[in-house]
Order: structure tokens, then C-alpha cells, then sequence
């Protein structure tokens, strides 16, 4: 074998048609052996003898594509002072493109024993680890390019690979929970059809099953156990994992951005899968511990965890700055997402203990013209102390409004006083925003995500119901604000059912009407249930998959948010692009505030309305002839205006349409209770019986065209496409 000296750049495995140059960082190192290994599992290892600036590199002109490699790295075993090499461990690549196999429990993973923790062991691992894979990256991606979906216009569905696509009925079942499935015409289809423009993907990093999972005859299903972060998951390559992986990923995207359809990655940068000092050596561990991962300063054989899963990655180090940065650019120029969501994205900011909004990776990230130009998406908060920092990012970012998911639950459940925080959680909560210059694009608002109850359990059950996680149920959020609408799970009474479908209808349109960005659970518009389990994260089977069976309760429910979604693209005043002020905007056609919050009875809210705990109705007017900001060709904004009703209480109310000046005339457009006729018209100070926890929708056309016939022509047109079908709202 021929043996050239290479370039310590780019770092990992970098296959050039010819050969193949191979990189690693390692401060701490003493020596380092690649790997090389075959189809029966032998290894050959080859010593790396240049290293310049800690990055040891070495050429090999015979290694192709689907090489599967690692690294042995010799150097110091001193726990106590924060190194942890140990050459008897085979280690995964951190830049490895792809990865073979998946690691075991096995005790040779782990270098000590388990029978005496402070004895060391020396067993080889190698037969018992996963490896890293030399991968080609050349792919023909034709005409791709990202869909041009302005952010206050994007509609996000957070889906997992396998849990979507794992039953669906049109899917072959030797393809299905792959990549190859999510990009299948049949979930492309379900997606458009819905009005959905961006997939939030879970986890698909190559993550590590646990092994306390595995040892219960369990697995880990959410994924957010991070081994390789520029890997797409092994488990969901449908050809192989000698690189397949990558070129399934990269055909999914092709595909979903064909269909204008944007990929968001969840991921997992705050941590890694080899857990505090009793995990495994995998990886970063074995070669350089102390570069890569945060140690206690006063008790360096123990992990810093703000993250409740053992460590916690070090981001003050340039090195590790340097992994995820490459590995961000990574996944936009070569494989083409579009965005990413930073799961406990506090845990990036951290600069010691404390989470410092201007820290060295938002920093980095603020100035990177590739990233910057992305959609950033971050989960703020972690489970370290000051950890819940919503409102508290950067201008750049957009961030999970967990604020807006609580204060939405409690008020459809009827929680007293949250009347206040309600409004301003519809209206894009400029309260956590504005401060810093962002505008409602930054409030990613969503009532359940993966980690809680889904949209059906929400109004189904009082309590989780974890026990099949054999966690003695007492895993997962025990505060959930749901309420399950008089019976405790599964019921055959007609009037539960009912009362469910139409609040489960009611938390969808809130969401879809708010001002900022929506984001949907899969499965959440057509009524998924998960038996009341709110911790799905080890339920790898049809507990947490999703069941394309409907029922006529179901199929509904798909059918409605279908509908919402059509409403909220259809009109530009549920999606404006800076904030409702209340106020009389420069430049409107109107005399009328952009938003005014009108009770009951017709007239504008007073401070006795506001302050009253026992309030929940009110209406909400949104003027469309006041949006005075242009779309992105210029074109002044005029849109119809809106009238939305809320009956949070559990009683029938009389709701008064407000004065002529909002509007003379309102047709319904959509609503839940079913009292009046979608296409009814009603007249300024009519009085109306809203049923208990219901919600209706009134349009009216602008001013000056409310005698003209363009808004009515409009809403036939829709009729006419079967958009719109008569029902009662």
C-alpha cells in the first residue's frame, strides 16, 4: 500500500475519485493508527506520522468509497486530570460521512470494568463498534434548489422518518421508515395536500441505541443520542450503510424540494451518545476528552451536564466550534437542508456556567455567510441553571415559543385569567421578541411536538400514561395542562367525541391563526393518538407510528386543518411580517387599529374585561386594510378583514358583532360548534349564541371594495375548486 503525507484540510475521510485523505484532530495524542477495515472485519492499521497544528493526516491513493475505517489513538489515561485515551478502543471518525453497524452494550466499549470501576480495561472493541465509511460525494442534483418560501409564509411539520412512513398503506413495506420512503410520492402528496412548506425532521444524525434501552428489549426512537454529525442514521437507509445512507438523504431532499417542500434537521450539537465518565468510548472521549467535552474544574474525571444525558460538548474550544460549523456547512452546501432546529440550544451559549446571549457560537454563526442565510430555529432552554432563556437569542434566530404552547393549552382548557397572555400569544408575542429587533417570524408557535402529548391525548387525557416505557410511569412531563374533556382516555360516548374533535379543531386554528410561524406534530391533523404516552422516546413500534386507518373523526379533522391552512395562506393578514400594535398604522387605508380585541358584548375590551379571571371570550379584529408593509415586489398589501370569535368556556355565550365601522357585513368563513352555516352572512351588532368551546371565523371584504364583486368572485372561485364545502360552523 502506498502511503503519502496528505493535508491536515479538509478534516475526516475525503475521497477524491483517485484516493482518499484522511484527517484528525487530537491535542493530547501520542500516536495514531487509522484503521483499515474489510468485509470480514480484519483491520489494518496504518501508522499516521504528520501532524501539523494537532491535526494528523495521511493519503491513501488505493482507499475508495465504502471503505469502512477508525482510528486508534495513543496518549495519556489520567481521568483524574481529564484524559481518557486508550488505544485499545476502536473510534469512530467525528467527520465520518457515513457509519456502519451499531455499537453494542458489549464491556469492551468501556474502559474500565464493570465489576470494579476503577480498574481499567484493555479488552479491544473492535469486533463491537460501529465504524466510519470513506464516502463518495458526488450526486447528481440536477435543477435543485431551495423552495423561496418567505419565513412569516412557511408552515412547519415536525416529523420523524420512520414514525411517518412505517405504515403507510401506499408505501412498499420493504422500503418503508427510510429515507426513501419519506421522500415517496404518497408522503409528498399527503404534504402538499395539506398546505404543509417545511418537514422539520427528527434527529437523523447518526445516533447510538442506548444500552439500557437495549437491555430492556427497547430502543431509542427519537434519535437525540448524537455519535456523527455529518452521518444521516444508518437504521433509515433502506440499499445499505456503505454510504447509501448519504445518497438516499440526498434523493429524499431532491425529491421534497421538487415538491417545494423545505427540510429543517433537528439537531443534536449540546452533547454526545458516550454519556458522563461510566459511558463507552466511541469517539470523541478516546481522542482528546478534554478538548471536546466540558469537565468539572475541581473534579476533572467528571462531565459538566446541562443537559440531563452525561456531558455536554465544550464551545469555548476552537476545535469543537470548528466540528459543528463544518458540520452545519456540510448539510447545506452538500446536502441541501435548509434549515436546522438546535435541540437545548442553551447549552450552545454557555460560555462557563451561564448562558451568554453573545457567546462565541452565535458569534461565529451571526458572521457565517452560508449558515446566517439559513432558517435557525433553537430550542431555548436547557436543564442547567438561568437554562430557560425564551426571548432571550439573537436577532437570527427564531426560537420554540415554549411560552405560547402553555398559555394556548390553558386557555382552551379554561384556566382562569389567561386572557391577557392569550392575546398576546395570537399576536406573535412582541413582548419576547421585539425587544431585541426580531419580528413574529422569531415565535415558532406549536401546542405539541414529539416530546408530550399529541393533539388527540391533549384533550384526551388529565395524566400521562408512560407505563409501557417500564419507567414505573413516572418518566416524562407530569404537568401537561391537558384536559380530557370529561373521560379519561378511549370513549364511546358521542358527545365526548364530539367535544374533543371540535377542541382538538379550536388549539389548530389558534395555531394556524396566530401571527409567526406554525408548527404541526405529524399526525396532529388527522387526530393521532399515542394511548396517553407523552414520552414516546423508547417506543419504537405503532405505539408512537403513525396510523394512516381514519376514522370519520379523524378524517374531519384532517379535512379542517386542511381548510385552516388554505385560510392562512389565502390571507396575509394571519402572517404579517412585523408585529400588530393596535394602533392606527401610517399609510393604512383604514381608521381602524391593525388589531382590536372586542368583548362579548360588541364593544371594545375594558380594563374590567382584562383583569376578570373568569373571562374567556373575547374577539379578535384584525384589519386587513391596515398591513402597511409591501411584499417582496413592492405591492402595497390590502387583504379582507378578519372577525375571530373564542368561547374558551364551558357554557353557551352571546357574542355581539361590533359596530358598523369594523365592517357592515361578515360571511362566516370556517368555525367549530356547528350553529351556523360556512356562507352565512351576519350584520354589524348581531347577536349570536356561540356553543361551549367553539370558535368562529368571519371574513369581510376591504372597504373599498365591499361593494365591488372581487372578493366575492374570489371566494366562489375557491368554492368552485372544492376548497371550501359547506358545513356548520
Amino acid at each position: 500500500m502506498q502511503i503519502w503525507p496528505g493535508q491536515s484540510y479538509p478534516m475526516g475521510a475525503t475521497f477524491d475519485g483517485s484516493g482518499t485523505n484522511f484527517a484528525l484532530f487530537s491535542e493530547v495524542a501520542e500516536r495514531v493508527e487509522l484503521c483499515l477495515i474489510d468485509d470480514d472485519g480484519a483491520e489494518r492499521r496504518v501508522e499516521i506520522t504528520e501532524v501539523d497544528a494537532y491535526v494528523w493526516h495521511v493519503y491513501l491513493p488505493s482507499v475508495q468509497a465504502g471503505q469502512r475505517y477508525g482510528f486508534r489513538v495513543h496518549g495519556p489515561y489520567d481521568p483524574a486530570a481529564g484524559h481518557r485515551c486508550d488505544p485499545s478502543k476502536l473510534l469512530l471518525d467525528p467527520y465520518a460521512k457515513a457509519i456502519a453497524g451499531m455499537a453494542s452494550n458489549h464491556p469492551s466499549l468501556y474502559s474500565y470494568d464493570f465489576e470494579d470501576p476503577k480498574a481499567r480495561n484493555t479488552e479491544d472493541s473492535g469486533e463491537h463498534t460501529m465504524h466510519s465509511v470513506v464516502v463518495s460525494p458526488f450526486f447528481d442534483w440536477g435543477n435543485d434548489h431551495p423552495p423561496a418560501h418567505e419565513y412569516h409564509d412557511t408552515v412547519i411539520y415536525e416529523a420523524h422518518v420512520k414514525g411517518l412512513t412505517m405504515l403507510h398503506p401506499d408505501i412498499d413495506e420493504d422500503i418503508r421508515g427510510s429515507y426513501v420512503a419519506m421522500g415517496h410520492p404518497a408522503i409528498i402528496d399527503h404534504l402538499k395536500e395539506l398546505g404543509i412548506t417545511a418537514v422539520e425532521l427528527m434527529p437523523v444524525h447518526q445516533f447510538v441505541q442506548d444500552g439500557h434501552l437495549v437491555e430492556k428489549g427497547m430502543r431509542n426512537y427519537w434519535g437525540y443520542n448524537t455519535i456523527g454529525f455529518f452521518a444521516p442514521h444508518n437504521e433509515y437507509a433502506h440499499a445499505g450503510e456503505l454510504g447509501q445512507q448519504v445518497q438516499e438523504f440526498k434523493q429524499m431532499v431532491k425529491n421534497l424540494h421538487e415538491a417545494d417542500i423545505e427540510v429543517i434537521l433537528d439537531v443534536v450539537y449540546n452533547h454526545t451518545a458516550e454519556g458522563n465518565q461510566m459511558g463507552p468510548t466511541l469517539c470523541f472521549r478516546g481522542i482528546d476528552n478534554a478538548a471536546y467535552y466540558r469537565l468539572v474544574e475541581e473534579d476533572k474525571a467528571h462531565y459538566y451536564d446541562t443537559t440531563g444525558t452525561g456531558n455536554s460538548l465544550l464551545m469555548r474550544t476552537p476545535h469543537v466550534l470548528q466540528l459543528i460549523m463544518d458540520s452545519l456547512r456540510y448539510w447545506v452546501t452538500e446536502m441541501h437542508v435548509d434549515g436546522f432546529r438546535f435541540d437545548l440550544a442553551s447549552t450552545l451559549a454557555r460560555e462557563l456556567h451561564e448562558v451568554d446571549r453573545l457567546s462565541a457560537f452565535f458569534d461565529i454563526i451571526q458572521q457565517d455567510p452560508v449558515i446566517s442565510q439559513v432558517k435557525l430555529i433553537a430550542e431555548p432552554w436547557d436543564l442547567g441553571e438561568g437554562g430557560y432563556q425564551v426571548g432571550g437569542f439573537p436577532p437570527l434566530w427564531s426560537e420554540w415559543n415554549g411560552k405560547y404552547r402553555d398559555t394556548v393549552r390553558d386557555f382552551h382548557r379554561s384556566e382562569p385569567g389567561t386572557i391577557g397572555e392569550f392575546t398576546s400569544r395570537l399576536a406573535g408575542s412582541s413582548d419576547l421578541y421585539q425587544h431585541t429587533g426580531r419580528t413574529p417570524i422569531a415565535s415558532i408557535n406549536f401546542v405539541t411536538a414529539h416530546d408530550g402529548f399529541t393533539l388527540r391525548d391533549l384533550v384526551s387525557y388529565n395524566d400521562r400514561h408512560n407505563e409501557d416505557n417500564g419507567e414505573g410511569g413516572k418518566d416524562g412531563e407530569s404537568h401537561n395542562r391537558s384536559w380530557n374533556s370529561g373521560v379519561e382516555g378511549p370513549s364511546e360516548d358521542p358527545e365526548v367525541l364530539d367535544l374533543r374533535l371540535r377542541r382538538m379543531k379550536n388549539l389548530m386554528a389558534t395555531l394556524l391563526l396566530s401571527q409567526g410561524v406554525p408548527m404541526l406534530l405529524h399526525g396532529d391533523e388527522m387526530g393521532r393518538t399515542q394511548k396517553g404516552n407523552n414520552n414516546t422516546y423508547c417506543q419504537d413500534n405503532e405505539l408512537a407510528w403513525m396510523d394512516w386507518e381514519l376514522n370519520p373523526y379523524q378524517m374531519e379533522m384532517l379535512w379542517f386543518t386542511q381548510q385552516m391552512i388554505t385560510l392562512r395562506k389565502d390571507h396575509p393578514i394571519f402572517r404579517r411580517r412585523r408585529f400588530l400594535q393596535g394602533v392606527v398604522r401610517d399609510g393604512a387605508d383604514s381608521s381602524l387599529a391593525d388589531v382590536v380585541w372586542i368583548g362579548t358584548d360588541g364593544a371594545l375590551m375594558t380594563e374590567g374585561d382584562w383583569q376578570d379571571p373568569h373571562n374567556k371570550c373575547l374577539a379578535m379584529f384584525l384589519n386587513g386594510s391596515a398591513i402597511p408593509e409591501p411584499n417582496l415586489r413592492g405591492e402595497r398589501i390590502v387583504d379582507e378583514s378578519a372577525l375571530v370569535m373564542f368561547n374558551a368556556s364551558g357554557n353557551p355565550v352571546d357574542f355581539t358583532l361590533p359596530s358598523a365601522e369594523h365592517g357592515t357585513q361578515w360571511k362566516v368563513e370556517l368555525g367549530t360548534g356547528g350553529t351556523i352555516d360556512v356562507g352565512d352572512v351576519l350584520e354589524a351588532g348581531q347577536t349570536i349564541s356561540r356553543p361551549a368551546h367553539s370558535l368562529l371565523i368571519l371574513l369581510r371584504p376591504p372597504l373599498q371594495e365591499e361593494q365591488g364583486e372581487d372578493a366575492a368572485v374570489l371566494r366562489e372561485n375557491r368554492e368552485d375548486q372544492g376548497e371550501i364545502r359547506p358545513i356548520r360552523a
